[in-house]
C-alpha cells in the first residue's frame, strides 16, 4: 500500500534540494506535486487542497535550521500533517465493560466476517479476553459456515441459531448467552449489501437499539477509494459508529481512503487489516503510517511483532547457549519459525527504515526459508547439535536429501557460522538482552 504515493512524494521533495531556504516561489512546484500525488492516491480533492494549504502556511512560517535543508524540513512538515490528517494518535476500542458488545457493520464484500474472526483472536491473545462471535448475517449463502471455520481457526466459540432469520433476536439472545457463559466480549457479525440501502440500514439500526453496543466498527474495503469514504459517511449518519476498520490494505497502492476518511466522518481509524490470515490485523497508528508513506519504515511495529512471539524464558536459555558458544541448528530453525509467525517476510523487511524501497520490486514470499528448513531437517540430530562434523560427504548427503545443492548447503553453513559469531559478540557487549526484549 502507498508505494506510488511514497514515490511521488519523494520526487516532489527533490525539487527543494539545493535551495537555501523555503520561499513562496520554490515551494509552489513542490506543493503542486504533493497535491497531484494525493489526488492520484484517490484522496478527496478538498482534503488534498486543504492539506497542501496547511503545509504551505507552516512551511513559510518555519525557521529552517542550518543543520536541516529545506527538503528535509518539508518532509518533517508533511509527515506531521499526514499523521494529523489520519487522526494524530491511535484510538483504542472500548472493551473495559463486561460483556463488551462490538457491532461490526459494512457493505458486502468489505471483509466483515474475516475481520470479526481476526478481532476475536486479537482480543483473546492480545487483551486476554474470552470472546464469542455471533452469526448475525442470516442472508448471505455460506456466511454462517464461513464464520464457523474462522471461529475454529481463532479457537473461539460462535453463537448460531439455525433457522432463525431474525438478526435482532439472534443478537439479543447471544448477549444473554454470553452473560451466562462468562464471555466478556461479544462480536456481532452483521449482514451487508452490495450497496447502501434502506432495508439494511433499518436492520442494523434495530440491532444497535436492541443490544446497545459499546463499540460500533465500520469495516471498509480500502481498495474502493472515494466510494469507501462516501459509504462511511452514509453509515455514520445513521449509526454514529465509533471507529473505522480498513481492510485489504495489501491489495492496492493508492490508499486514499486511509487519508480521507478521518476528515470526512470525524471518526478514528482503529484497525487495519490485510490478507486472510487471522494474525494480519494491526492497531492503526497514524504516525507510524505517515512514517511508512514517507519511506521511513516502521521499526516500532516490527519490534512489537517480534515481542508477540517472544518467550522470555526461551530467550534466557538461548542467551546462555550463545554465551557458551553452544548455539546450534536446532536453535537456528527455532528462530526461523518465530520469524515466520511474525508475518509476511517482505512486509517485515519493509518496516526497516531504508529497506522498503529496496525490496519493493523483489519477489519475496512466505517460502523464503523453505530451502534452509529443508537442509536443516535433512541433518541428523547429532549434526544439528554439532555442525563441526559436517564434512564433504555429509554435506553431499544433506544436499541430496533436501533437494538442494552442495553450494547451497555450504552457503547456509557459512551464514550459520557468521550468525553464531555475531550473536556471541553481541552477548559480550550486552546488546543481546536488549534485542531479545529485556528492558
Amino acid at each position: 500500500m502507498f508505494e506510488n504515493l511514497s514515490e511521488r512524494l519523494e520526487k516532489s521533495f527533490k525539487i527543494l534540494k539545493g535551495q537555501g531556504r523555503i520561499s513562496e516561489i520554490n515551494i509552489a512546484e513542490t506543493l503542486k506535486e504533493v497535491r497531484r500525488a494525493l489526488l492520484d492516491a484517490d484522496v478527496n480533492f478538498k482534503i488534498a487542497k486543504q492539506f497542501t494549504d496547511t503545509v504551505k502556511t507552516k512551511a513559510l512560517g518555519q525557521e529552517v535550521l542550518k543543520s536541516v535543508n529545506p527538503s528535509q524540513m518539508m518532509v518533517k512538515i508533511v509527515h506531521d500533517e499526514l499523521a494529523e490528517l489520519m487522526g494524530g494518535d491511535k484510538t483504542d476500542i472500548n472493551i473495559k465493560v463486561n460483556p463488551a458488545i462490538i457491532l461490526i457493520a459494512g457493505l458486502q464484500g468489505s471483509g466483515k466476517t474475516t475481520f470479526s474472526g481476526k478481532l476475536a483472536k486479537w482480543v483473546k491473545t492480545r487483551r486476554s479476553k474470552n470472546p464469542i462471535l455471533v452469526a448475525g448475517d442470516v442472508y448471505r449463502p455460506a456466511a454462517i459456515e464461513q464464520l464457523k471455520i474462522i471461529a475454529a481457526q481463532a479457537e473461539v466459540p460462535v453463537y448460531i441459531e439455525d433457522g432463525n432469520l431474525n438478526p435482532v433476536q439472534i443478537a439479543k439472545n447471544a448477549v444473554r448467552e454470553a452473560k451466562m457463559k462468562g464471555n466478556d466480549v461479544v462480536i456481532i457479525d452483521t449482514a451487508g449489501r452490495l450497496a447502501v440501502d434502506e432495508e439494511m440500514m433499518k436492520e442494523i439500526s434495530s440491532i444497535k437499539n436492541a443490544v446497545n453496543p459499546h463499540e460500533i466498527l465500520f469495516v471498509v474495503d480500502s481498495m474502493t477509494g472515494q466510494d469507501a469514504v462516501n459509504t462511511a459517511k452514509e453509515f455514520n449518519d445513521r449509526l454514529d459508529f465509533d471507529g473505522v476498520v480498513l481492510t485489504k490494505l495489501d491489495g492496492d497502492t493508492r490508499g486514499g481512503a486511509a487519508l480521507s476518511i478521518r476528515s470526512v466522518v470525524s471518526k478514528p481509524i482503529k484497525f487495519v487489516s490485510s490478507g486472510e490470515k487471522l494474525d494480519a490485523i494491526d492497531i492503526f497508528y497514524p504516525v507510524r503510517m505517515a512514517d511508512r508513506i514517507l519511506g521511513m519504515g516502521d521499526i516500532v511495529s516490527l519490534v512489537e511483532k517480534a515481542q508477540e512471539q517472544f518467550d522470555s524464558e526461551e530467550a534466557r536459555k538461548l542467551q546462555k547457549k550463545i554465551a557458551k558458544d553452544q548455539f546450534d541448528f536446532n536453535d537456528f530453525i527455532s528462530q526461523i519459525q518465530q520469524i515466520k509467525k511474525m508475518g509476511n517476510v517482505k512486509d517485515l523487511m519493509a518496516m526497516i527504515p531504508g529497506v522498503g524501497k529496496a525490496v519493493k520490486d523483489l519477489d519475496i514470499d512466505d517460502n523464503a526459508f523453505k530451502n534452509i528448513e529443508a537442509i536443516i531437517k535433512s541433518m541428523t540430530p547429532g549434526e544439528r547439535l554439532n555442525p563441526v562434523v559436517l564434512n564433504g560427504s555429509r554435506r553431499k548427503r544433506i544436499a541430496m536429501g533436501s533437494g538442494t545443492t552442495v553450494q547451497e548447503v555450504n552457503k547456509l553453513l557459512k551464514q550459520f557460522d557468521e550468525t553464531r559469531k555475531m550473536m556471541k559478540m553481541m552477548t559480550k557487549s550486552g546488546n543481546a538482552a536488549r534485542l531479545m526484549g529485556r528492558r
